[in-house]
């Protein structure tokens, strides 16, 4: 019995060795991510904008403009956010987020005349559970990369923030 298998090894290790039978790494070759260029969208649409809830001690109030979401050929949703701070500002920016590697990036900031000015780093940041910037992951989890998978379409995109900011603390 001990030779068979010894023997059966010696058969396995050559016929991988040997390209027969491949272990699913060779097979695959992973192709390096290249981001398309991203063009920036119209200023914010207040028709367009979507409400999404936070947390109840969030007081700023987030908003997407869903006529400018956008599923990119590189994996990205792009996205105009809103922000309506508790004191009245309103900051607007133009996003990605990347759904593979849970991350996201500002491409441009908008100004009040509804132009765009570029964002200074291109960099990517990880999208975190935390008390700053949650909304980020609130639009990863329960809108973009529900389970960690982007969406399918920006249609799907779409239908998800028709549901009403029902738990909002103050509307």
């Amino acid at each position: 019995m001990f030779n068979f298998r010894r023997s059966l090894l010696a058969i396995l290790v050559f016929l991988m060795s040997n390209g027969v039978i491949a272990d699913g790494e060779e097979d695959y070759t992973r192709q390096a991510w290249r981001e398309v260029e991203a063009a920036f969208p119209t200023a914010p649409v207040d028709g367009a904008l979507r409400e999404f809830y936070v947390s109840a001690v969030a007081e700023n109030r987030f908003f997407v403009d869903t006529s400018t979401l956008s599923i990119g050929a590189d994996g990205v949703v792009r996205y105009v956010l809103v922000v309506l701070t508790h004191g009245g500002a309103r900051n607007v920016s133009f996003e990605g987020m990347r759904c593979e590697t849970r991350e996201w990036r500002i491409y441009a900031s908008g100004r009040t005349d509804g132009s765009w000015s570029k964002a200074r780093s291109d960099s990517w940041s990880p999208v975190r559970e935390a008390a700053v910037n949650r909304h980020r992951a609130v639009l990863f989890l329960d809108y973009f990369c529900p389970g960690g998978v982007i969406v399918s379409n920006v249609g799907e995109l779409r239908n998800v923030f028709k549901r009403p900011a029902t738990l909002q603390a103050n509307p």
